[in-house]
């Protein structure tokens, strides 16, 4: 069965309807092109065809272009991928200004057959930049739906078009929003910002309505009209010159130049825009060509979409029944526990959230009645859908309320005695069947379900704070833990909509394995000498979204202290991050605690908001010799990588895919690299031992290169090349 399918109905008009078999969502195969371009042509030679109405079987529209089509293109072709990326998207390109000049004479602008667009749902990437070359886009007025370009947050721009009409239609500047940053909005206020022409009840009647009316007038786009004249101004004109000097700036300061797809997407907008309509579509290519060529968006796609969707679609999942969750009980009412309930009371689970106080659980609870009122207030949620949340939420003292609960969460104080109490009184109480978790962030599971009896049934399940805005959750085997622990956090995981990773136990598991040696390399240059700023810096322009000594100001130095503390009596001589200690427990003693205290590494303002680095950080220990800047990235990139690195070869990642992906979703590393092993295979295994071998020698051996990096560089491979998935299975 065709992705597209085509009939003429009694009035004439020639109905293009997009359904993908066996998928639930639309999105754009390799094949489609040529259809739909031999559609078009079927339908403008045919004198009985009026017009065209394209539209979607499904709830919604289109998600977009299939990435894979991509990288299946770029590895069928040869010594000469480049060319054959161009050409494919010059043919998607011809494709679309076929629908939009629809037979029409090129010299008068007459004889062209109306085409429309009806979208039912959501309609993102490739599926808006085809309603964007119709004449006029009907949309349903579904509230729940989304519609926009995100290619950015994937290392890609829009380049089927998009750039390019989008920045002829609105202008620069009113397109920044949603192509730079990939902004999404529900159909009312696409309407509004210039995005789609109407919102209707039944788009597709709407759209037939309209074609079987519209005149030549109708469907010629501004930009093929003469005396055509960019909205806000061409580069060349003041404002607009302006505008994209501004655009420039704005486009490096978020990007610190290490995101190629926004540099790019702003060239060709640049360009664009100072030449010829068809000439600036050749122009969008190139620059979307180049892009894909960049081991950046490779690494992206990858991880921020195939792997990604994998994982979440339950590639290591056991096999085992269905575990759906009914009831959950969560166990402490605090900022996690909160957050733990509000995500599974959204997400229509019923919910008993428990706390030594009832005043402490209602406030657990108070937290999705406050975030449902902001949503309210931003008209992303209703009054109807508050109540419902909080209808399935219990907030109470009685441990016997969690009779009948299929899954426990404890988020109680980080003690392993508080959390052994806990797990014996609860366990005295729910059912046999019941899943216990814990969301700790830094005990080990094994020595934890030791407090169980029922092991098998113990599993470890760590949010990350916020966890409403947070979406990888990691969930921690121990020794005894059994499959159907595994899938019931897996299948829970996919209810709450969040990406898991599964690890096996290990102290800091996986996540904070790696961020934990991050903060203490930042801290560790502070005692050096190292100027704070140049520390901040570097790491923002390695792109991660915060520095470590900002990360630890979120995090709190009193938990820094505490962790601090029990590392080193856990691991005696082994314990590496003395040089950190001194200026975590200096600032601990001045009383500066992080944000919560507003002071810490920074200052903050009478409202909280952080102003500046604290002075009183540099009268202590700053020096006048300062180290070379990428020293300094190294540094912090490698406190990070080698970890990752010794997780898989320790046994604690068991999927390479999982390294790169909890890796950018849990705490942000560098989303442009792909995560740490993509990383790796961007410089390449025997560049990173190089720069292993130059920070073991200024720095300790905590840099020196692990076995597993060293064999992969001597024998010439890459991590993904030994451990994808294609690699395992050969």
């Amino acid at each position: 069965m065709a992705d597209f399918t085509y009939k003429v109905d009694p009035d004439g008009v020639a109905i293009i309807t997009w359904d993908c078999p066996d998928k639930s969502m639309n999105v754009l195969s390799r094949e489609a092109t040529p259809l739909v371009d031999s559609m078009i042509d079927k339908a403008l030679a045919d004198d009985a065809v009026k017009g065209v109405v394209i539209t979607s079987a499904k709830p919604d529209f289109a998600g977009g272009m299939d990435l894979n089509v991509l990288a299946s293109i770029k590895a069928e072709a040869g010594d000469n991928p480049a060319q054959a990326l161009f050409d494919f998207t010059m043919a998607g390109h011809a494709m679309l200004r076929k629908i939009e000049r629809a037979g029409m004479d090129p010299k008068t602008n007459k004889g062209g057959k109306p085409i429309a667009c009806a979208i039912p749902g959501t309609t993102l990437g490739i599926g808006y930049e085809i309603a964007l070359a119709t004449h006029r886009i009907f949309a349903a007025d579904n509230p729940k739906a989304k519609i926009g370009l995100p290619e950015i947050l994937v290392g890609l721009f829009p380049g089927a078009g998009g750039t390019t009409r989008l920045v002829r239609k609105m202008g620069a500047m009113a397109a920044a929003p949603f192509l730079l940053e990939g902004k999404l909005s529900n159909p009312q206020k696409a309407r509004a910002a210039g995005l789609i022409d109407e919102v209707v009840d039944d788009p597709v009647a709407a759209a037939k309505e309209w074609v079987l009316n519209a005149g030549d007038a109708d469907i010629v786009k501004p930009w093929d009209q003469k005396g055509y004249k960019m909205p806000g101004g061409a580069p060349y004109h003041p404002s607009g010159f302006m505008t994209y000097v501004g655009a420039s700036a704005m486009v490096h300061g978020k990007t610190q130049g290490v995101y190629p797809a926004a540099k790019a997407l702003l060239a060709a907008a640049y360009e664009g825009a100072i030449v010829p309509f068809d000439t600036a579509l050749k122009i969008e290519a190139r620059h979307f060509t180049s892009v894909l060529m960049h081991p950046t968006s490779s690494a992206m796609i990858r991880s921020l979409f195939i792997n990604k969707g994998a994982l979440e679609k339950g590639a290591n999942r056991p096999s085992v029944d269905d575990q759906k969750v009914r009831k959950v009980g969560v166990l402490g009412a605090g900022m996690m526990g909160a957050g733990i309930s509000l995500v599974s009371a959204m997400a229509g689970i019923e919910v008993v959230l428990i706390d030594q106080t009832q005043e402490a659980a209602d406030k657990g609870k108070d937290y999705t009645a406050s975030y449902m009122d902001k949503g309210i207030q931003r008209k992303k949620a209703t009054p109807e859908k508050k109540e419902a949340a909080l209808g399935l939420i219990t907030a109470t003292t009685d441990l016997d309320a969690l009779t009948g609960c299929d899954l426990i969460v404890e988020a109680v104080f980080e003690d392993p005695g508080v959390k052994a109490e806990m797990t014996k009184k609860v366990e005295a109480i729910i059912g046999d069947d019941c899943i216990f978790a814990s969301n700790t962030s830094t005990l080990p599971i094994t020595e934890l379900a030791k407090a169980s009896i029922r092991p098998e049934q113990f599993i470890g399940i760590h949010f990350f704070s916020p966890v409403e805005r947070m979406m990888l959750v990691e969930i921690i085997k121990g020794k005894e833990t059994g499959d159907r622990a595994v899938a019931k956090a897996l299948d829970y995981v996919r209810q709450i909509r969040k990406t898991p990773i599964v690890v096996n136990d290990a102290r800091f598991f996986y996540a904070n394995r790696c961020i934990i040696p991050y903060i203490n390399e930042g801290v560790r240059m502070i005692g050096e000498g190292v100027e704070p700023a140049l520390i901040e810096n570097a790491a923002k322009q390695l792109g991660f979204p915060v520095g470590p000594l900002q990360l630890n100001d979120e995090t709190s130095i009193d938990l820094g202290v505490k962790i601090a503390k029990a590392t080193k009596a856990a691991l005696g001589d082994d314990y590496d991050a003395g040089a950190a200690d001194e200026v975590l427990f200096w600032l601990f003693e001045q009383g500066r605690l992080g944000r919560k205290s507003s002071a810490g590494y920074y200052d903050y303002d009478e409202k909280g908001k952080r102003t500046k680095l604290w002075p009183g950080l540099r009268e202590k220990y700053l020096k006048e010799d300062q180290p070379d800047f990428t020293e300094v990235q190294h540094r912090l990139m490698m406190a990070q990588v080698l970890e990752a690195v010794r997780a898989l070869e320790e046994g604690v990642l068991m999927d390479i895919r999982e390294g790169d992906v909890g890796a950018v979703l849990g705490w942000g590393f560098a989303p442009w690299s792909g995560g740490p092993f993509s990383w790796l295979d961007m410089i390449g295994a025997g560049k990173a031992v190089e720069i292993c071998e130059g920070l073991a020698a200024g720095h300790g051996k905590r840099f020196e290169a692990p076995a597993l990096l060293r064999d992969i560089a001597k024998k010439g491979e890459t991590f993904y090349g030994r451990f994808s998935e294609e690699a395992r299975a050969a």
